[in-house]
């Protein structure tokens, strides 16, 4: 193991640290004594493990490869739920280790599925640290992307920078820049909920689930916060900041007239909604609930996932498959992303031209895209779909298997991969976790973080182990 590796999870793990100090100052200030020893527990625990990681240097210095670099984002979506789950399973009566630490891992891959059905039973520390899970795991999300730039093709790391390949200034300067978007996104998200008349508390933890495209809930009713119709246009807004690329706002700001690809996915990103927008609307406005949809539909786009109870039970297969594609390469959102989606129809409609008219020549080019698609790149986008494809059938087939009837099954297969949370908007709002098998949950557990990292990644993983010529 190369000594980035211990700093990269040793910085996570001081990040846990800060919030399970924040939490320890909550309980303080609020009187809330019932889970301030776990906190104090992880607090040194985390804070001594963070620091001796970072700065044990017997480790002999050495480049990371690609693998190291796959092995140790998995190890991470595996270590740190370990630590989140504490707080669950030491100060909840009744709960097994098990469903503690489903609950952590659904928090830290941002899926949002629950084994709480009423939130007002948990303590109100306990809420902040289901939100601060989701918030840590979507920043680990984003670092995990950089981390693991190498493996995806030349036009989506245009996007994000000019260099091909990340030395490791160029890593921190990215990093750096991710934290301090990330967290000012954070705030403004906050401050608006509380322009809307929205209590700190549930601003506080909203925009953390917001921003981390996560799917906990400081409250069950979650109709009541948003009554009016300015409230609901603004968080539809919001919740846009984890569908667009995290760049975006930045991007806008400094923008060059060089440096079209920087914005040429969120322009895409962009219409594409639109015409989704628009078609809900002329279609599907009849009940003048457009507000209601136009919510869901920002959540399904960004895998976010909730969505107010009045919505027509007939459209859940089309935000199933707004879930399914997705957002923005580099945003918290997960999906099959639209701009990849964009280059296979490009790619499968200039070959079909090809064979029907050959004396013409056709370009994979996604238009504002100053570079051609590479089939090697192509590959990669029908592999992605491939593997999606057969994870969707094994999780399905398993749920299936442990007594889940086959439509939710399927459900939750797509929403498992995609890491959405249950809701009304798909039939599944009054799915119990608590109450299904193990078997189920420790599908769904894998299949979660099988969804937070790229399915690219698995591919290479096989690639390693079965075909090490």
């Amino acid at each position: 193991m190369s000594r980035f590796s211990l700093i990269f999870i040793g910085s996570f793990t001081l990040l846990i640290s800060l919030f399970s100090f924040l939490n320890i100052i909550y309980s303080y200030y609020l009187n809330l004594f019932l889970n301030i020893n776990t906190y104090f527990i992880i607090f040194l625990f985390t804070l001594t493990l963070g620091l001796f990681l970072i700065f044990f240097k017997r480790i002999h210095f050495k480049k990371i490869n690609i693998y190291e670099k796959i092995l140790i984002v998995i190890i991470g979506y595996l270590f740190f739920p370990v630590i989140i789950s504490l707080p669950f399973y030491f100060s909840i009566n009744n709960i097994s280790y098990l469903n503690s630490y489903f609950e952590a891992i659904s928090g830290f891959t941002s899926t949002g599925f629950s084994i709480f059905d009423n939130i007002k039973q948990l303590d109100q520390s306990l809420i902040i640290w289901r939100s601060s899970s989701q918030w840590i795991g979507g920043l680990y999300f984003l670092f995990s992307l950089l981390l693991l730039i190498d493996i995806f093709d030349d036009n989506l790391k245009k996007s994000l920078t000019n260099y091909i390949s990340f030395n490791s200034s160029e890593t921190l300067k990215q990093s750096l820049k991710i934290i301090i978007i990330y967290s000012s996104i954070t705030f403004i998200i906050f401050i608006f909920l509380k322009l809307i008349n929205l209590r700190t508390f549930d601003s506080f933890n909203l925009s953390m689930t917001i921003i981390s495209s996560g799917g906990f809930l400081p409250m069950n009713n979650f109709d009541s916060l948003f009554e009016s119709d300015l409230s609901k246009i603004i968080l539809s807004i919001l919740i846009l900041s984890s569908y667009f690329s995290l760049f975006f706002i930045y991007n806008l700001i400094f923008f060059k007239k060089n440096n079209l690809n920087y914005l040429s996915e969120d322009l895409y990103l962009a219409l594409y909604l639109i015409i989704i927008i628009s078609i809900l609307f002329i279609f599907f406005n009849s009940e003048n609930n457009f507000l209601n949809i136009l919510v869901s539909l920002s959540s399904s786009v960004s895998n976010l996932g909730i969505s107010f109870e009045n919505i027509p039970s007939n459209l859940s297969f089309i935000f199933l498959i707004l879930v399914i594609i997705g957002g923005s390469f580099f945003s918290t959102s997960s999906g099959l992303r639209v701009i990849k989606i964009l280059s296979l129809l490009k790619y499968s409609l200039n070959n079909l031209l090809s064979n029907t008219k050959p004396n013409q020549i056709y370009l994979n080019k996604v238009t504002l895209l100053k570079s051609n698609t590479d089939k090697s790149d192509v590959n990669k986008y029908f592999l992605t779909v491939l593997v999606f494809i057969i994870s969707l059938f094994a999780v399905s087939s398993l749920l299936t298997i442990s007594g889940i009837k086959f439509e939710n099954s399927f459900k939750l297969g797509i929403l498992t991969i995609m890491n959405t949370v249950n809701s009304s908007m798909y039939g599944l709002a009054d799915f119990n976790f608590f109450s299904i098998n193990v078997i189920s949950k420790l599908s769904l557990i894998i299949f979660m973080i099988i969804g937070r990292i790229e399915l690219l990644t698995l591919l290479i993983l096989i690639k390693k182990f079965l075909f090490k010529n």
